[in-house]
């Protein structure tokens, strides 16, 4: 099956890039960050042809569709999704996500379970690490500093410095992010979905690869604990995107979990 064109339609005042496969039960994809739809059509090819309508959005910000005017937390993406689901007239649906995209699943999973059917969780994004005691130190070193560079007016040397923290420790998605993205970026990633995880009410199954360093394995245990009615698949040697890595078994998998009718 070739990708469907995409289609245009506003949601949550921006304009959205989207493409729909498939006839039957409804799943929506959810990409993850610095992403696009583009990067789960081949999860979505399959399952499409498998008995399911399958809707993947390009979040805002994010491949075609348009970049947020102002800072956007996640509760901003739900409800985006939420709205998508409504453009589309679909009450309740099967939902999935990688990373990022796992993150909007948890928020939906936990306010919104009357909507939802199942879950799968790809790598999904979401628990904050400890930070170490000499992160801790640094980062209080760096904002005293630049409280006096700017208490003394020095703001040329404040803005020199900030660049070269940002570009010494900040994370090469935050340095990728542009406008209204990059302080979207910082929220997002400060909020722990802990208590969201906690009150997801779909039953979800969560993959993950061994060898993923963007979101490790650990993640995805403290996941499968925090979610009452979880299970975890690891794929030995795969990474950030186990998904993409182990395609065909991930789609085996996933079909047979969504179809089963003992785990609704």
């Amino acid at each position: 099956m070739n990708r469907p064109e995409l289609q245009y339609s506003r949601v949550a005042g921006l304009g959205c890039a989207w493409v729909a496969a498939g006839e039957g039960r409804p799943l929506v994809l959810l990409h993850g960050w610095g992403a696009s739809l583009e990067l789960m059509w081949p999860l979505a090819e399959r399952i499409a042809n498998s008995g399911f309508r399958v809707y993947l959005p390009d979040f805002p910000g994010f491949g075609n569709s348009e970049r947020p005017n102002r800072p956007w937390s996640l509760r901003d993406y739900s409800n985006f999704v939420l709205e998508f689901l409504k453009l589309q007239e679909l009450d309740r649906v099967d939902l999935a996500g990688h990373s990022f995209g796992g993150r909007v699943c948890l928020m939906l999973g936990a306010d919104h379970p009357d909507r939802m059917g199942k879950m799968l969780l790809f790598n999904a994004a979401g628990l904050r690490p400890p930070q170490s005691l000499s992160g801790r130190a640094r980062l209080r070193a760096y904002q005293f500093a630049r409280s006096l560079l700017v208490r003394f007016g020095l703001s040329n040397a404040d803005d020199r410095l900030a660049n070269w923290y940002q570009q010494r420790y900040a994370s090469p998605d935050y340095r990728a992010a542009e406008g209204a993205m990059r302080p979207t970026f910082v929220r997002i990633v400060n909020e722990d979905m802990r208590p969201f995880a906690t009150r997801v009410r779909p039953p979800t199954l969560l993959f993950w690869g061994d060898q993923d360093e963007e979101t490790p394995l650990w993640m995805g245990v403290e996941l499968e604990s925090l979610i009452p009615d979880a299970g975890l698949i690891v794929w030995e040697g795969a990474g950030h995107y186990s998904y993409l890595d182990r395609l065909s078994d991930t789609t085996r998998v996933a079909l047979h979990f969504l179809r089963d009718e003992s785990s609704q």
